[in-house]
């Protein structure tokens, strides 16, 4: 399987991950900690991540930064890359506000693109490259479940997320002769401060902790995409397989919102 049976170790160098103050990526640097790894700690809260190294000391570094920031990426990876290689990186920072037609806001959607596409971006930009310069590596992409099609009240982020899955992709293509391995995280709904704005009912709902289980498993088999939990991935992506008049007409069904209209 070449590139796609690649798993990076401890031995190979340490982790990064972005997005690590809440949520996934806080409970994530842990789990991998906790499997060996020194874990470098990237969120823009520099007194969440102090309190996140002190759960496992000497195995957590912080390592504060905003995404939105390139250069601040960019200067980050290389402190990091001058003492140890990264073998493994999480770009994980995301943000979501739900958005209807209703209430659209080119504002609001500049903000999550920002975040969840450009934030990726920037982390990508020096990680492939010492990865690239030295073939070998692992890299991973936080995306959702929402990237697979347009969800309910989701018009920002399941356009953000399905760029994510369409650059891994694209990227995939020329890292599998690089030698470096790309994967793209596609969780469902999980217990964090981002989905507790939802007012309606989430369906086989996690939390962090078994989401980041899930992650660190995935990271350690080979493939391109870990998704979860397994019901949801299936489900969504079998109702994405149906005609668009379908699709609205279930989705719609499933919110509570009457009757199909034409699409």
């Amino acid at each position: 399987m070449g590139v796609w049976s690649q798993v990076a170790t401890p031995e190979d160098g340490v982790a990064w991950i972005t997005g690590a103050s809440g949520g996934i990526g806080r409970a994530t640097a842990l789990a991998l900690a906790d499997a060996g790894w020194t874990v470098h700690a990237t969120a823009r809260n520099a007194d969440a991540l102090a309190a996140l190294a002190a759960e496992r000391p000497g195995k957590i570094v912080p390592q504060p930064g905003d995404v939105t920031d390139a250069p601040r990426m960019a200067e980050i990876v290389a402190a990091i890359e001058a003492e140890r290689p990264i073998a493994l990186a999480i770009l994980n920072a995301g943000v979501y506000e739900p958005m209807r037609a209703q209430a659209f806001d080119a504002g609001a959607l500049s903000r999550t693109f920002a975040v969840n596409v450009q934030g990726v971006a920037n982390g990508l930009d020096p990680v492939l490259k010492a990865m690239i310069a030295r073939r070998k590596g692992h890299v991973a992409v936080t995306s959702s479940v929402a990237g697979y099609r347009g969800l309910p009240r989701a018009a920002a982020y399941s356009a953000t997320k399905a760029a994510l899955i369409a650059m891994a992709e694209a990227l995939a293509f020329d890292l599998i002769d690089l030698n470096v391995r790309i994967s793209v995280i596609c969780p469902g709904f999980v217990e964090t401060e981002a989905t507790s704005v939802n007012d309606f009912e989430m369906p086989f709902l996690m939390k962090p902790e078994a989401a980041a289980a899930r992650i660190v498993a995935g990271l350690a088999r080979p493939g391109f995409e870990i998704a979860f939990p397994t019901r949801f991935e299936l489900i969504l992506k079998t109702l994405g397989l149906l005609p668009n008049r379908a699709y609205f007409a279930v989705m719609r069904k499933a919110m509570g919102w009457g009757p199909d209209v034409k699409p």
